[in-house]
């Protein structure tokens, strides 16, 4: 059996193919899953699955384990991940897809959530799975079915439904899919539209032979931003591989900030829903909550982590949310994530107005920020504490351990440490006025996490 400690994550299961991650333990999860969602009075399970190599036997084997418990299957074959999310949405049951998001080839996983999307996490059911597989699973009596079917076409006119685009100019966009599952949703959700696609790396190819299918490292937009410019065009954006995370680059090649991009949808949220909750985690600029309270919304700071944003949408009733790593969450989407949704709101606004996009989100862009910094550390806690203490005795300064250690400066700028779960390293964003005392702060905290 596989160690299941080292491939169940905080919101997943993730791992190499063969080495990690193998049909017979697929197999057990999926009867895990099963149990547990049928005491939840489940009647079935749906499952779809990326372009990977290895994810169409993978998605079988967990099929083969959810009907031996006696429970039906609707396969959906490839998908996004959002795309999952609206099947479990509309068809209100629980799901599973089969997707290693942005990691290299070798690795593959599984995305577990309730019906109506609801998310599956560490303490709310992943567990419990891990607890049932190591126990030995019963493979149950069977009786269960599988049936296909065909939801990409209602999933994309579900999203159009969702954002009006019939009014704007027209406008040239690059795309890049990274030979993600992008390459498989953009067509069918954007070709009805007044839009002119240049399309990169539209193949689906689960060995990523252009770059990594991972936007939030800028080595993989250097293509994209190339290619706008030489296009003229309006805009580019890049999705992840399983397609539910979308980035932006203006017209001048440069990439947009995921804070902004949440303060724009957020203001063409609330226009719709006046005085609603917006969420944002604790890493995104503090624009966000600025602009948010300026068009009478409430915001709502949350942990990083799409479970956290997903709980505290539900239990807040927010609209939308957003976090730094371009993860945009929707009321309308059953509080679920979709950077296709988010994609259709930037095309909107942008074909709306005149200004090029440059322009348009100048104004959501307040401040200056590092992006993430990562370091190695033998020990982690004793260097944030070394942090705590050299900051915790300066006159006017705030600590905040919500998630990590966040320190808010006098004059306004801050800066957020936290542990990786899974590596030795600190991870360290740092906001200021400009990007001159950005790599002041950033260069003084460093010294001190680095010494």
């Amino acid at each position: 059996m596989a160690n299941l400690s080292a491939i169940v994550k905080a919101y997943d299961i993730r791992g190499v193919v063969g080495e990690q991650l193998d049909v017979p333990t697929v197999r057990d999860i999926g009867a895990a899953m099963a149990s547990l969602v049928r005491t939840e009075g489940a009647s079935g399970v749906v499952v779809g699955h990326d372009m990977r190599a290895s994810s169409p036997e993978l998605a079988a084997a967990f099929a083969e384990g959810v009907t031996g418990q006696g429970l039906d299957v609707i396969s959906i074959g490839l998908a996004s991940t959002d795309m999952l999310y609206f099947a479990s949405g509309t068809l209100h049951l629980p799901g599973a897809m089969f997707t290693a998001s942005h990691n290299p080839a070798k690795y593959n996983g599984i995305k577990l959530c309730r019906a109506g999307a609801a998310p599956i996490g560490q303490d709310t059911g992943l567990s419990a799975i891990r607890e049932a597989v190591e126990a030995g699973v019963s493979a149950g009596p069977g009786g269960g079915t599988v049936t296909e079917r065909e939801l990409l076409d209602e999933y994309a006119a579900y999203l159009r439904g969702l954002v009006d685009l019939s009014d704007g100019r027209r406008l040239r966009v690059v795309v890049d899919a990274g030979n993600g599952m992008g390459g498989y949703t953009v067509p069918a959700v954007l070709a009805p539209l007044a839009l002119d696609v240049v399309s990169m790396y539209f193949q689906l190819d689960g060995t990523f032979p252009n770059h990594e299918a991972n936007p939030l490292d800028p080595a993989n937009l250097v293509d994209l931003q190339k290619r706008v410019v030489l296009e003229g065009a309006d805009i580019g954006l890049a999705f992840d591989g399983d397609a539910d995370r979308c980035f932006v680059v203006d017209e001048l090649g440069e990439p947009v900030s995921p804070s902004a991009i949440t303060a724009l949808v957020a203001v063409r949220e609330l226009a719709k829903s006046p005085g609603s909750a917006v969420i944002h985690n604790l890493i995104t600029s503090r624009a966000v909550p600025e602009i948010v309270t300026e068009h009478g919304g409430r915001p709502v700071r949350t942990r990083v982590g799409h479970s956290f944003i997903k709980q505290t949408m539900a239990e807040t009733g927010a609209v939308f949310g957003g976090e730094h790593s371009a993860h945009y969450y929707f009321r309308e989407f059953w509080n679920a994530d979709s950077g296709m949704l988010a994609a259709l709101h930037v095309l909107a606004a942008l074909g709306e107005q005149d200004r090029p996009i440059s322009q348009l989100m100048s104004v959501y862009g307040r401040y200056a920020a590092s992006g993430e910094v990562n370091s190695t550390v033998p020990n982690q806690a004793d260097r944030i504490a070394a942090i705590k203490q050299t900051y915790g005795s300066v006159d006017g300064v705030e600590l905040d351990e919500l998630d990590g250690l966040t320190v808010q400066l006098p004059g306004g700028s801050w800066f957020n440490l936290r542990a990786s779960n899974t590596e030795p390293l600190l991870r360290l964003n740092v906001e200021a006025a400009d990007s001159v005392a950005v790599a002041a702060l950033r260069d003084e905290v460093l010294a001190v996490i680095r010494a």
